[in-house]
């Protein structure tokens, strides 16, 4: 949970905020005690700001808890859409069953709007799947030498378990995913994963492709990627019927209370952990959480929780970009150790913010690191109306097991559209150049550069900002243990 001095800082930020405003204090136990109790009295409000206490303290308190709860907004927004909303209008967008791989059968590009920062190295094999009814089975074939992963996560964004080159082998095998109550026995030569703390799983599959000629093999191995209900492991030619029952979140355009709604609805089906429950019962009191109402509030809270979700969202927006999180070198944000499973650390702000709005769901460390950047050397927003290199001094490249690559995005975490179709840059990107002296150096911009430039050169946006994304897949001791950091983005025009 954030502390309560954080909290003061990101309401502080935000037109309207109640900076003046005595919150209430959480003890070690999570109870609070009123202001009044102190011999001293408390300020007045200030001007403009002498509503009903009651919309204060949901406003308050409410951004605290749309900060915990933004995962059970996004994530059942995306199941909706990804599985049982109209039919996408572009084959980029997931779209399949539960219990059923969406298998993106080219790698993402600009026509892809679903944020999230995706890459442009591997074809994804994407499933939303519900285990409240039974386990249901990974299997997967031979892999060889080729990097695969299945990142395996829960309703709040958290991961909890790995299918992969690293976690699990390349050599084919079966791993049910089973939900937090399951209890039983599994068929011989099954494996099972660590339980997900919540029965609705989101499998997110990344399998690498070599170049334009390797995705035939590609495509051909995600043909071979299945999901089975254990009720009908060892069936041939039996198959459950397409599941598209989800339930459609509220709509924001429609309901300022929108996302309270979707937040208490997801998480009365799925329940966050036990161990959050006196953190939950704060949330209670202003009508969230599993099992609440807002619409059973009163009016002055409501009118506080529909400035709550408007200020939250926005804060989160803001904090994806700042330089808080874990380690900054060259103002580039390297993920701190607990990235991917970020709420098991109780670090929520970076959870809401940049694990989930920025990236739906993370990869550990160990799996993959993603270093990202906004600024330049000395600090200014990247624009795309400037120029940059980023330069690798000889020796300096990431070290890494798999590969590493350099993507570029709008502010709505998608690619930019560009001339020559080109989202990364990285170690198996084709003919690419080093200078004299080994050095690797990456141009930045929207222009077409020199011809002698263009193998090297990483397209923008036409103007305005943007974000750059280092991967490291599979990375080296340096990476995870944050002694390697990537070079400072330099204007040059």
């Amino acid at each position: 949970m954030t502390s309560r001095r954080d909290l003061l800082t990101m309401l502080a930020a935000f037109p309207g905020a109640m900076s003046a405003i005595a919150l209430p204090t959480l003890t070690a136990s999570g109870t609070a005690y009123a202001s009044d109790d102190s011999p001293t009295a408390a300020p007045a409000l200030p001007t403009g700001m002498q509503g009903d206490w009651r919309e204060q303290y949901a406003y308050s308190l409410g951004i605290q808890a749309y900060v915990f709860g933004f995962p059970y907004v996004l994530l059942p927004a995306l199941r909706w859409k990804w599985t049982s909303g109209p039919k996408p209008a572009t084959s980029m967008t997931p779209y399949a069953p539960l219990n059923s791989f969406y298998h993106a059968r080219r790698l993402t590009d600009a026509t892809y709007r679903d944020g999230g920062t995706p890459n442009n190295d591997t074809l994804y094999s994407i499933a939303w799947v519900d285990v409240s009814r039974e386990p249901v089975i990974l299997s997967h074939p031979e892999m060889g030498a080729r990097y695969f992963a299945f990142e395996i996560a829960s309703l709040d964004s958290d991961n909890f378990a790995y299918v992969s080159q690293r976690a699990t082998g390349p050599s084919a095998g079966s791993f049910a995913i089973v939900g937090p109550n399951w209890k039983g026995t599994l068929p011989r030569g099954v494996k099972q994963l660590p339980p997900s703390r919540t029965n609705s799983v989101l499998i997110l599959g990344r399998t690498l492709v070599r170049g334009p000629d390797d995705l035939p093999t590609v495509v051909a191995l995600q043909d071979h990627f299945r999901l089975n209900p254990l009720s009908l492991w060892g069936h041939r030619g039996l198959a459950a019927p397409p599941r598209r029952d989800v339930w459609q979140p509220f709509d924001p355009r429609t309901d300022p209370l929108a996302d309270w709604k979707t937040m208490n609805r997801a998480m009365t089906e799925d329940p966050p952990e036990g161990r959050l429950d006196k953190l939950l019962g704060q949330f209670a009191t202003i009508g969230i959480g599993p099992g609440q109402d807002v619409d059973k509030m009163d009016s002055a809270t409501r009118a506080g929780l529909a400035r709550a979700a408007v200020g939250g969202r926005a804060l989160l927006r803001e904090a994806v970009k700042s330089p808080r999180f874990g380690r900054q070198v060259n103002y580039w944000s390297i993920p701190p150790g607990t990235f991917g499973r970020a709420g098991l650390a109780d670090d929520f702000l970076l959870r809401g913010a940049v694990q989930c709005l920025g990236g739906i769901i993370a990869n550990d460390p160990a799996e993959a690191v993603y270093m990202s950047v906004h600024f330049d050397g000395v600090g200014r927003p990247l624009d795309g109306a400037r120029k940059y290199v980023l330069r690798f001094a000889p020796g300096k490249l990431p070290s890494v097991d798999a590969f590493w690559s350099l993507s570029l995005y709008d502010p709505t975490h998608n690619f930019t559209p560009n001339a020559i179709d080109r989202y990364a840059l990285g170690d198996r990107s084709a003919g690419l150049t080093r200078d004299a002296d080994g050095s690797l150096t990456i141009f930045i911009q929207n222009e077409r550069p020199d011809e002698a430039k263009v193998s090297n050169w990483l397209p923008s946006t036409k103007s305005g900002p943007f974000s750059m994304v280092l991967r490291a897949y599979r990375p080296g001791p340096e990476i995870v243990q944050q002694i390697w950091a990537p070079p400072p983005v330099q204007q040059v025009g």
